[in-house]
């Protein structure tokens, strides 16, 4: 197994890399967000994951272990391949996937292009035991946070907002309060909308 590879930067777009390692040029497939880390000097490392197929060898490239983590978390969900888990970490931060996953955001999941309902689902399912585990994230103030958000968000509802709207108050409630209760979230929300 290929665990990382260092050498000389030759190519760099946005889907992939171009490595220069004593003489061999290796393409690394990467996500938007190991894009956005690389820096632009000549030496690079890049933490990797070879995928064999019968008709190929792919290699994709990371910037850290906790965004090579997550991808393979994510392989390891039936209905999820590579280039779905790329996607993932291009649409999102591999820590907005981790909390997503852990606090249960099917919405969040969903928002992924090419990601349907039932899938997000069973990422959920199938990572939400093992990401609590391995990352040792307190449930119970991510389902806390969640609760009252999502409280709140009923209640805004029901008093005739419309959702999206709704949503990006509440979170910028929650950005900046994070122990708002329900009652702190609806007031907050009510003076910005």
């Amino acid at each position: 197994m290929i665990t990382h590879i260092q050498g000389k930067l030759i190519e760099k777009n946005p889907t992939d890399v171009v490595i220069d390692c004593n003489g061999v040029g290796y393409l690394l497939n990467i996500s938007l967000h190991t894009y956005s880390q690389i820096p632009d000097k000549e030496q690079l490392k890049l933490y990797t994951h070879l995928q064999v197929k019968e008709d190929s060898h792919t290699l994709f490239g990371f910037s850290s272990l906790a965004e090579r983590e997550i991808f393979r978390l994510l392989l390891s969900v039936s209905g999820i391949g590579a280039s779905t888990a790329r996607t993932m970490l291009s649409s999102l931060t591999p820590k907005q996937v981790r909390e997503g996953i852990a606090s249960g955001d099917v919405a969040l999941i969903q928002s992924i292009k090419g990601i349907g309902a039932k899938t997000a689902q069973r990422v959920i399912i199938d990572l939400k035991d093992k990401i609590l585990k391995i990352y040792d994230i307190d449930e119970v103030s991510v389902s806390k946070d969640n609760t009252n958000k999502n409280e709140a968000l009923s209640a805004l509802e029901v008093l005739g907002f419309a959702k999206k709207q709704a949503e990006r108050v509440v979170d910028k409630i929650m950005v900046s309060q994070p122990d708002a209760t329900v009652e702190t979230i609806i007031k907050q929300a009510l003076k910005n909308l």
